[in-house]
């Protein structure tokens, strides 16, 4: 698998750089990798698709840490995740800008026909499928939100 093999040369060059943060990243990585696929029921493989929502789920797991610890006064703790979240983000293909996913959206919407909060279901549904990897839900949420009301 592609993601898995990234992963393994970057942590060979983290440890001969000797950089804890990365490391510690990547490790994380792995150790998410190998429980999808001990989990899978089908095959070994994980798909592209996969791979991306898992690194989605590990930088998003790192920034609300980041957030809580920010709010309880623990800045060097919040600087570590994100710290963390900035390496894995390494993995994931470019993010779109707020400008691009409401654009996405409003064409989404076009295409669907959606004209209330009803048809929001719909949307969001579409608008994950399309933008899987370069944006998070809940930004696409926010966005298909504010365009629908």
């Amino acid at each position: 698998m592609e993601l898995e093999n990234q992963v393994m040369d970057k942590m060979k060059i983290a440890m001969k750089a000797k950089d804890t943060v990365a490391l510690a990243s990547l490790r994380s990585i792995k150790n998410e990798i190998i429980k999808a696929k001990t989990a899978g029921t089908s095959s070994d493989e994980m798909t592209e698709e996969d791979g991306l929502k898992l690194l989605q789920k590990l930088v998003k797991q790192r920034k609300e840490s980041a957030e809580v610890f920010t709010e309880q006064n623990r800045a060097e703790l919040a600087e570590a995740e994100l710290a963390e979240a900035k390496i894995i983000e390494e993995f994931l293909p470019t993010q779109l800008s707020d400008e691009e996913i409401e654009n996405e959206v409003k064409a989404i919407i076009a295409e669907t026909g959606a004209d209330s909060m009803k048809d929001m279901g719909k949307v969001m549904g579409l608008a994950s499928q399309r933008l899987s990897g370069r944006a998070d839900g809940k930004t696409i949420s926010k966005h298909v939100k504010s365009c629908l009301s």
